[in-house]
């Protein structure tokens, strides 16, 4: 377990692997991940419901008493309902979704996936991308799981993020260091 925990740090990373472990006891790994990300995307639906758990207006009762509302409306249940309400009755709601986000990456970690994403300026062909996944999956071995963005604000060439390293072979980078360059020149 601890090679697991060991990549986490934080308050974030200290509730996530909290969880984890009570996750793997009770088999529930995959439920509560589900689980999880359902409230993320709630988050991500709602401005109102963001601004709420980020506010120190509320008290943790009535976080814990709306949350508990949301979680049951939304069919939110279990560990991972419970998880959320000792966060809001510890005043932790405001790092949740970093919560969430470190517990997806344990879960990944400890199954030997890796996370690779690949950002393009547009939307490449079918043959262009097999060849950015199976250039990434040569790599991060056959667990890596690779995601392609298309950001047209890069402007040309690509920029990769696997796991915490992150390469940027984008055309804006490269004319922002030319500019620097000229600017230091002048």
């Amino acid at each position: 377990m601890a090679e697991h925990q060991a990549h986490v740090s934080g308050v974030a990373g200290r509730y996530a692997a909290a969880l984890h472990e009570l996750a793997v006891e009770a088999g529930a790994v995959d439920t509560i991940l589900a689980d999880l990300h359902a409230f993320d995307r709630m988050l991500a639906e709602s401005a109102d419901l963001s601004r709420f758990i980020k506010s120190p207006v509320f008290t943790a009762e009535e976080q814990t008493k709306v949350l508990g509302a949301l979680l049951e409306k939304a069919g939110i249940k279990g560990f991972a309902a419970n998880f959320l309400k000792l966060v809001a009755q510890r005043r932790r709601l405001f790092a949740v979704q970093d919560m969430v986000s470190a517990y997806a990456a344990i879960v990944d970690n400890s199954r030997g996936i890796v996370r690779a994403t690949a950002i393009v300026a547009e939307t490449p062909s079918q043959a262009v991308l097999d060849s950015i996944k199976s250039a990434l999956k040569d790599l991060a071995g056959d667990k890596a799981v690779v995601d392609v963005a298309v950001d047209p604000a890069i402007i040309g060439g690509i920029v990769v993020k696997l796991g915490s390293k992150m390469v940027d072979a984008s055309l804006r980078t490269k004319l922002n260091g030319i500019r620097i360059a000229m600017k230091e020149v002048g």
